[in-house]
């Protein structure tokens, strides 16, 4: 089906549905400079990730004082490794302005770029502040998942991002679609007729990602496991609407976004298979790092440093350390307040003149 010339290049139009929409790419200036909505919808990707993330990280046996250097320092080699990787293959485009190159307001920020930076930077952190990398990985990829697809809508307001022609029933076009259509000058490529809404395809995958992959956290068997379950979800995702995208990376004919894709997937799913073969032949070997020692020490330490116990006070008799193991530090601090609000000691003297000291709980 064809479409009319659309002569507002902030007009965007899903023809089967009869939707229109004006969205600006510019969501605000200061003086003279353009706030794009591009930059505050990856903002706002990346704090949902957080809020997401952080109250969760106990569940991992993670103390979120330590892992915020780390996350902190991933969002920053996230987006430098964003821009980089974008950048690295259109070097052509960018050689010699470097303005250019800072320039992320409009978009040029590639995924797996952003991944591997953020990869790099954050594990070296973790190194750094002792933060367990498999049970990071595993809860950071829950959060990748938001990220993305909160992210891609960022896509949308720039109209790129975009596929094929089709006549499917969310095909999209735009002023600024058709004008960059007319520019490519492909000759396989209308710019009367509709196109692929890639990043909504992505951004729909990304979210019901995040819906399995939390609800699947809750049943790892290994760290490290969500981390490539992450890796195989997006990865097939990715290498099938790569191929309906027309502003790929390539070498020769070759969509280098693609071909990566289909690596991460297979060797994901190989070291998965490897994985649980080798969990079912000896499922004790591999115990959650959130049900070790070391974490449980690590993360009752952080809560009394929060309620200003020191770790002289905190010594007790082999009896008490009995007593306070019955109080799972792996719990929020809220439910350990509550409960040891409840204790209650009864001291009695009988006509002897012996003394008992008794503890119970009381039921409210």
């Amino acid at each position: 089906m064809n479409v009319e010339k659309i002569n507002d290049l902030n007009e965007i139009f899903f023809p089967n549905l009869n939707w229109r929409f004006h969205v600006d790419s510019t969501a605000f200036s200061i003086g003279s400079f353009g706030i794009q909505w591009y930059s505050l919808i990856i903002v706002t990707g990346i704090m949902l990730a957080m809020l997401y993330c952080f109250p969760r990280m106990k569940k991992f046996g993670i103390d979120s004082d330590r892992a915020a250097d780390a996350v902190i320092g991933g969002v920053i080699g996230g987006i430098i490794g964003a821009r980089a990787y974008y950048v690295i293959w259109n070097w052509e485009e960018y050689q010699g302005d470097i303005k250019a190159i800072l320039n992320t307001r409009n978009g040029g920020l590639a995924i797996y770029g952003g991944i591997i930076g953020a990869l790099i930077v954050g594990l070296t952190i973790c190194k750094i502040r002792k933060v367990k990398f498999l049970p990071m990985l595993d809860i950071v990829s829950i959060g990748f998942l938001i990220g993305q697809g909160v992210g891609r809508w960022g896509n949308y307001t720039n109209q790129e991002a975009f596929g094929t022609n089709t006549d499917s029933l969310f095909a999209m076009t735009g002023g600024t679609i058709q004008n960059t259509i007319l520019r490519m000058g492909n000759p396989e490529l209308a710019w009367d007729k509709a196109v692929h809404p890639c990043f909504l395809y992505e951004s729909a995958w990304c979210l019901l990602g995040f819906l399995v992959l939390a609800f699947l956290s809750k049943r790892r068997k290994y760290d490290g496991q969500i981390f490539l379950m992450y890796l195989a979800w997006y990865g097939a995702e990715r290498f099938i609407v790569e191929g309906l995208r027309t502003d790929s990376l390539m070498i020769g004919n070759l969509r280098v976004s693609q071909l990566l894709s289909a690596l991460i997937f297979l060797g994901s799913a190989a070291v998965q298979l490897v994985m649980l073969s080798k969990y079912k032949r000896d499922p004790e070997k591999y115990i959650l790092y959130v049900r070790t020692e070391e974490s449980r020490l690590l993360l009752e330490e952080r809560r009394r440093e929060k309620i200003g116990i020191s770790s002289a006070d905190a010594k007790v008799s082999a009896d008490d350390e009995d007593v306070s193991d019955e109080f799972s530090i792996l719990g929020d601090d809220d439910d350990y307040e509550e409960i040891t609000d409840f204790r209650e000691t009864d001291i009695t003297e009988n006509a002897n003149g012996e003394t008992t000291i008794t503890e119970d709980f009381k039921e409210e």
